[in-house]
């Protein structure tokens, strides 16, 4: 290996090299989660993407769709004469999660030699700069421009963006790991929070008689996530070689999955405990994805006139206005789902730091069998305070499943690669982003198709992702500490560490390096505010819409 291929500086400028982002004495570490839920926040609006699909679906004839009867999808790619199906533009959020895992999982490995800054810049250029392409796609009325925009090159940025910081964190906080990477992945699950109500006010401004406002609402939320994830980029920094905080010394127990050694990125797929806690997150996610895309029908066909003080009737004797109504609770029904997914994340995770990652996931699948399984009891009762309650604590262990899961690879894998494990590990979540929804989806039209009453369409599925969960409760049992052949040596360590830190060697310490363990500056405060205020503004404009449910 060449110099220049060692150090990296012959092949970018100076300020995104690795060692330019090590801590200086004076840094603060509480500076880091935020510059990560800059980033997240930002790209965790591939969750709100849906408020784009109906303007969009009617972008050509504005009032209303202009349709093109028999069109195939391969020609609604390249058709600028006909308004869009929804069914073709949803492709688009299935591209998001197939490419975020794909691309975690292949620039992983890249990401824990780069740095964290650079892998925040990358993602920042290709998530904003997709929304550009895609923006350029909709003013031509090109599909197949907002596939390759937002879908691919989005995708990838999403990737990149949402590994960027889990090993940064998890090295600036050993004694915190949960809560650090919850912090995190919170701004993932409350990004479409703040971007949905942002888009529909932008849609409503740039509307006109004949357009619907889209292309330029992407064109300035691009322009406003840019300044922001440049500025999280920008805001990383890794800490020195050997620093850990002043007073803290690792837990070092017998019988535990915390572990003080390191697994090698090419030997961790090859161990049973990644393939288990893979399909630990895949069913997790698969139970929890499939709730949050039946949540609202659901809660609109079981229900359906009790909604609206009309106790008799049922989702199908309902009027036209009658269903607007029901439509609009439900539409609160799922923003304090978003809320309580969101709140599950750094909750579950800062608890998983006291209970162990192992005994929260048994929480996660052993309550949630339990909760599954009344759900269709409680449906048939009427009870609906106890069916959201339900269904809101489903979705907080959804979350915090995402949140929980990089510290449990630490603690079983150790941190030298934790980025990069994860990154392959989020496979799991693209395959759940086909499992659940194909399996809820084709057992609510075969239900409905065998006669089943629309408020008992949900029962067989709610036993099969309890099903699910029971599958996922006995892989996380099985997880055990790794075999000591799987760690690497004291040597390979240290040359791997003296590559990645090479100008790094004066500051390596163990104790007192000037770093504090946590005070909140002028500067953490301020920080904190630049992305705190935005996520209450998101929350309050949740709880609005919820407050619908309970009129």
């Amino acid at each position: 290996m060449t110099v220049a291929q060692e150090t990296g500086r012959a092949e970018v400028p100076g300020w995104l090299t690795r060692e330019r982002i090590i801590a200086k004495p004076g840094f603060n570490r509480w500076l880091v989660p935020p510059a990560a839920l800059a980033i997240h926040l930002c790209i965790g609006m591939a969750y709100g993407f849906s408020v784009f699909w109906l303007p969009l679906s009617q972008a050509i004839g504005v009032s209303s769709p202009l349709v093109c009867e028999g069109m195939s999808l391969g020609q609604a790619l390249f058709t600028s004469s006909c308004d869009w199906r929804v069914s073709d533009l949803g492709w688009i959020y299935t591209l998001f999660f197939v490419l975020l895992g794909s691309s975690a999982a292949i620039w992983g490995g890249w990401l824990e030699t780069a740095g964290p800054r650079k892998a925040g810049l990358v993602a920042t250029l290709c998530w904003c700069g997709g929304m550009v392409i895609a923006a350029i796609g909709i003013m031509t009325h090109q599909l197949w421009l907002m596939w390759l925009g937002s879908g691919f090159i989005g995708g990838v940025g999403l990737g990149l963006g949402y590994i960027s910081p889990v090993s940064t964190l998890i090295k600036w906080f050993p004694d915190r790991r949960g809560m650090a990477t919850g912090m995190a992945i919170m701004g993932f699950g409350g990004g479409a929070m703040i971007g949905a109500p942002l888009a529909d006010r932008l849609m409503h401004y740039f509307a006109t008689s004949t357009a619907v406002g889209v292309w330029e609402t992407f064109l300035v939320m691009a322009a406003i996530y840019f300044v922001f994830m440049l500025c999280g980029a920008f805001g990383y920094r890794v800490p020195p070689a050997g620093w850990k905080p002043d007073g803290w010394t690792p837990r070092v127990q017998s019988n535990t999955l915390i572990t003080q050694d390191h697994v090698h990125l090419r030997n961790a797929h090859k161990t049973r405990q990644f393939w288990l806690i893979w399909v630990v997150l895949c069913l997790n996610v698969s139970a929890g994805i499939g709730v949050i895309g039946m949540a609202s029908p659901m809660l609109q066909e079981i229900f359906a006139g009790k909604l609206i003080g009309q106790p008799n009737l049922s989702f199908t004797e309902l009027s036209g206005e009658q269903l607007g109504a029901v439509a609009a609770i439900a539409a609160g029904f799922a923003g304090l789902l978003s809320l309580f997914n969101i709140g599950g994340r750094i909750v579950w995770a800062s608890a998983s730091d006291r209970l162990g990652r192992k005994n929260t996931y048994f929480i996660f699948f052993a309550l949630g069998i339990v909760l599954y399984a009344m759900v269709p009891t409680v449906a048939g009762m009427g009870n609906k305070v106890l069916f959201v309650a339900m269904l809101c604590i489903i979705l907080s262990m959804y979350g915090g499943g995402f949140s929980t899961v990089p510290a449990y690879l630490a603690d079983v894998f150790g941190t030298q690669f934790v980025g990069a494990i994860h990154g392959r590990l989020l496979t799991a979540w693209a395959s759940a982003g086909i499992l659940g929804p194909v399996v809820v989806n084709y057992l609510r039209e075969a239900q409905i198709a065998a006669g089943i009453p629309r408020a008992q369409v949900y029962d067989f599925t709610m036993y099969i992702l309890a099903g699910f969960l029971a599958l996922g409760l006995l892989a996380n049992a099985m997880v055990k500490p790794l075999d000591k052949k799987w760690f690497m040596s004291a040597q390979e360590l240290a040359e791997i560490q003296s590559r990645e830190r090479k100008n790094d060697a004066v500051q390596e310490t163990n104790g007192p390096s000037g770093i504090d363990k946590g005070r909140f500056d002028l500067p953490a405060v301020l920080a904190w505010a630049a992305v705190g205020i935005p996520l209450l503004w998101g929350v309050w404009m949740t709880l609005q819409k919820t407050m619908a449910l309970f009129n």
